[in-house]
């Protein structure tokens, strides 16, 4: 009995040391792995920010040893949710700016302008996010009112697709607009000889290019607000959807300053400039960004009715929507972005515009392929195009939300008929087995748990229509969180280090307070984020 006890201390001294170390030991939990089986695992260990190996908890806990040891209390764990498609710079931006979401109507847009100058008395008066669907009196705005509120202060107010803007006179003045003037892949609009303030597409940017720049403070301010905004909705990696190359820069010095922790895979926007810049310099990649896709833009929004359709639009059949530049530029760059290797985004919404954005990636491509060339949104597709998706590898990048915004009016510009076509997220899946779901924040909500809800429901959040919008394009509850994390990291060329909970990858992942595979529908939304976690770090803790 003498020699006993000190031989049982021995071999469990013996035992502890031959344990592993790791920096953090999550236990007792759910936890959604998102590999390849879609397995379930009980626990994981952490170290230098990377996840060691995924298990039970008895396995891992008699594995490792760590200086933090996490008890989840049985709650689900998931990768940290990626957004395949998002303006995190522009929603930043925008949080700086008058809001004008969720406005009912015009009235209440200018006091909502009016209440912001009086508290940001210097410059222009900026503000995103009006909608005229969601207003009784359905109509583009004019601009009368907001000049005699305004007189002398320019005033820009973007609608919620950034398609279509309503600026005053002071702005008209400054940026030299004249009735009937004319450009590709836009308009001035003007009634009775009177320019009424709205702009459509491409004619945006001949107020917005007048507007001065944003000061490094204030970027800054914008992107450390977006973060943890994004943080608390379970949000780890952003795709941001069309940038210039001097914001590269800046995001890259933030990150490298360890102020901005978000991952972010960056599009350059169609522009000369941003060609010469990529490949002069080459593709961008660090733990935290990742540069190497041009956004090119095909069409405008179906909101304002620039969505270039094959038909007319059935509530205006005077009009098709338009093309944002001339046929011949989207070859051109397509050549350009493939000879040098990297990857072509295109938004398109219409179903011509899909058409031709398919038709020049065909050409390009040439048959099956890893290139991961990407359209955005993919709202309305006609019947025979759908398989252009497979026969080219084509990866759909969608947003669910769009289509229970959309759902409303989308028949009335569309039509019963074509309607079919458009929102076909379950269609789109098929063809090449995965798609990248997103939110287009701050167009939508940038909560991901809308995303979730929106592609498995197809019901707005008041549980409107009752059967669902087009059911038979809703995705399965896996289906959408892979499309949230490891098809959305596939889509940026990214799966090999998130996007699921695996050995070896980044340890992003988040924990909610119920179970989303397991709740039913209607509960889907009352899901709250508890914590989000970035390399192993805490980043979000709800109080």
């Amino acid at each position: 009995m003498k020699l006993f006890f000190p031989v049982i201390a021995l071999l469990l001294l013996a035992s502890c040391a031959s344990k592993k170390e790791a920096d953090l030991i999550v236990y007792n939990a759910r936890v959604y792995t998102v590999d390849e089986e879609f397995s379930i695992a009980e626990a994981f260990a952490v170290k230098d920010g990377k996840i060691l190996e995924t298990g039970t908890t008895d396995a891992i806990k008699n594995e490792y040893n760590a200086a933090e040891n996490l008890d989840a209390g049985g709650k689900a764990i998931y990768p940290g949710f990626i957004d395949g498609h998002a303006h995190f710079f522009g929603y930043g931006s925008g949080l700086q700016q008058v809001d004008l979401t969720g406005t009912k109507s015009w009235q209440e847009v200018l006091e909502k302008v009016n209440a912001f100058s009086g508290q940001n008395k210097e410059g222009w008066l900026i503000g995103r996010g009006w909608d005229q669907n969601d207003w009784d009196a359905k109509g583009f705005p004019d601009n009368a009112a907001l000049s005699r509120l305004f007189p002398d202060r320019p005033v820009f107010l973007t609608r919620v697709d950034g398609h279509a803007a309503v600026v005053n006179e002071a702005a008209i003045k400054l940026a030299g607009l004249k009735p009937g003037q004319q450009l590709v892949g836009g308009d001035v609009v003007t009634e009775k000889g009177r320019l009424t303030g709205l702009l459509i597409d491409n004619a945006v940017r001949l107020v917005s290019e007048k507007m001065p720049g944003i000061t490094a403070a204030l970027a800054a301010k914008a992107l450390m607000d977006a973060q943890k905004n994004c943080f608390a909705v379970g949000l780890t990696s952003v795709t941001d959807c069309g940038l210039d190359y001097p914001a590269v820069g800046f995001i890259d010095s933030l990150q490298k300053a360890k102020q901005l922790k978000m991952r972010m895979y960056v599009m350059l926007s169609d522009k000369p400039d941003n060609y010469d810049y990529l490949f002069k310099k080459g593709a961008i990649k660090t733990e935290g960004l990742n540069v190497r896709s041009f956004k090119v833009y095909a069409d405008g929004a179906l909101g304002s009715r620039g969505a270039c359709l094959l038909m007319p639009y059935a509530d205006n059949p005077h009009n098709h929507g338009f093309l944002l530049s001339d046929k011949k530029h989207f070859a051109e760059v397509a050549e350009k972005i493939y000879a040098k290797g990297f990857q072509m985004c295109t938004h398109a919404i219409g179903d011509s515009a899909n058409r031709e954005i398919l038709n020049v990636y065909a050409k390009v491509l040439k048959g099956k392929n890893d290139k991961r060339w990407r359209i955005e949104h993919v709202q309305v597709i006609s019947e025979k195009d759908f398989s252009l998706f497979k026969d080219f590898s084509v990866i759909p990048s969608v947003q669910s939300t769009h289509a229970t915004s959309d759902m409303y009016w989308a028949g009335d510009r569309l039509g019963a008929e074509r309607l079919k076509g458009a929102y076909a997220y379950k269609k789109l899946l098929q063809q090449n087995g995965w798609l990248v779901l997103g939110t287009d924040f701050p167009v939508e909500s940038i909560d991901p748990l809308l995303t979730f809800y929106a592609s498995v429901v197809r019901k707005d959040a008041k549980g409107y229509p009752e059967s669902g919008f087009q059911v038979e394009n809703a995705l399965s509850k896996e289906e959408t969180l892979r499309g949230m994390t490891i098809w959305a990291a596939k889509g940026n060329f990214e799966e090999k280090e998130k996007g699921s909970i695996e050995a070896g990858k980044f340890a992003d992942f988040v924990i909610a307070d119920q179970d989303l595979m397991m709740v039913k529908p209607q509960e889907i939304l009352k899901t709250k984020i508890l914590k989000t976690y970035l390399n192993g770090e805490k980043v979000y803790e709800k109080q």
